[in-house]
């Protein structure tokens, strides 16, 4: 029997990937002057993933695909086929900027709402009150 729902698991995950999305990010800005530096990007896959290990699906033709199959997990990339700086960085520091804010207000919804899922529980446990 689960004492929980999938919700404080799905919200803690998400909040990994949202703080190994800052870490990148945070990096990429770090080595902003540094000399053929290749900035780096997260492509995250699990959602879809997880998602699909879901489905309960039959299999009517040998030329369908198998459901389940995706790979989980990120994958950290570099962006290597540009060069904005003459000494061979990559690193657009408004676009890390803009990456940085969007990926902080992400990260604050998922702590609200992990925090309104506590809430929640605490006043079951309370009994109401």
């Amino acid at each position: 029997m689960k004492l929980f729902s999938n919700t404080i698991n799905n919200l803690e995950q998400a909040l990994s990937q949202s703080t190994t999305k800052q870490r990148v990010i945070s990096n990429n800005i770090a080595n902003v002057d540094t000399p053929n530096y290749k900035a780096q990007d997260v492509r995250f896959n699990n959602a879809l993933s997880n998602e699909m290990q879901k489905l309960q699906a039959n299999k009517t033709n040998n030329k369908h695909f198998d459901f389940g199959s995706t790979s989980s997990g990120y994958q950290i990339t570099n962006r290597a086929n540009t060069n904005y700086q003459h000494n061979g960085n990559n690193v657009d520091i408004d676009k890390e900027m803009t990456e940085m804010a969007k990926n902080q207000i992400h990260y604050n919804a998922l702590i609200d709402r992990l925090s309104s899922k506590f809430s929640s529980l605490k006043t079951v446990i309370k009994g109401g009150n």
